[in-house]
């Protein structure tokens, strides 16, 4: 197995480092400080399973794992965590296994094993396990076979396009497969409806327009482009543009 140890404390890497020695199937060990730097070596790296810490800065394990679920061949995950109460947040699924620390050389045996033979077989359980968890602080998206981390405070809008949503920022547009549907319930607290196919950062929108033949339109920081607002959503906006 290739395995890759993400945790932001270098003591804990290195102490699973050695205990991972012991282990006669390990092929390689590669390490990441925190789940960005996870997420940029998946890209390039075929890994079989990832040791994941759960708190860390930038992107905590529980994120890092839901952008893992939607790589092409996503590697197994086992969770490792200082605190009692992780370790039962850590979904008592078929697919993954957890670790306390400091880890033991015995229950990281056991939990590579069950990793080895549960890989693969219930990532959509585990996945919709995390969907509870809370929502992303960043979208991921497929760009030339390397993934790509968007941060949800930079996306100015998202639009519905056929099979993706593209998400709009001030300096370009990326395809990511989420559901328009589930990004809307995700973000419902960041982002606004104002079409069946799009839906605006509240903290973006700068003002309506209104045409000679009563078609309005929605415009936004940085962008030159005006989004078409529905009928049905006219509103709704107007509305939120008042307590805003």
């Amino acid at each position: 197995m290739k395995i890759l140890i993400v945790d932001d404390e270098a003591l804990a890497r290195a102490r699973l480092r050695e205990l991972l020695k012991s282990q006669s199937d390990i092929e390689a060990c590669l390490e990441a400080e925190h789940g960005v730097e996870a997420l940029e070596l998946l890209s390039r790296e075929a890994i079989d399973l990832v040791i994941l810490d759960i708190r860390m800065p930038r992107m905590d394990g529980l994120e890092t794992a839901l952008h893992i679920g939607k790589l092409q061949t996503p590697p197994a995950i086992i969770f490792c965590t200082a605190y009692e109460e992780h370790a039962l947040q850590a979904f008592e699924l078929h697919a993954v296994d957890y670790l306390l620390k400091p880890v033991k050389r015995e229950r990281l045996a056991q939990a590579l094993e069950r990793a080895a033979k549960m890989r693969g077989k219930n990532d959509a359980a585990l996945q919709s396990a995390l969907q509870s968890v809370g929502r992303r602080t960043q979208l991921s998206a497929k760009m030339r076979g390397e993934l790509r981390l968007v941060p949800i405070r930079a996306v100015l809008y998202l639009q519905a396009d056929t099979k993706y949503v593209e998400v709009h920022s001030e300096h370009d547009t990326v395809l990511i497969e989420d559901s328009l549907v589930q990004l809307e319930e995700e973000f419902s607290e960041l982002f606004v409806r104002i079409h069946r196919n799009c839906l605006v950062a509240k903290s973006a929108i700068l003002g309506l327009h209104k045409s000679a033949l009563g078609e309005v339109a929605l415009s936004v920081r940085g962008r030159p482009e005006k989004l078409e607002v529905s009928r049905r959503n006219v509103a709704a906006v107007r509305k939120l543009m008042k307590s805003l």
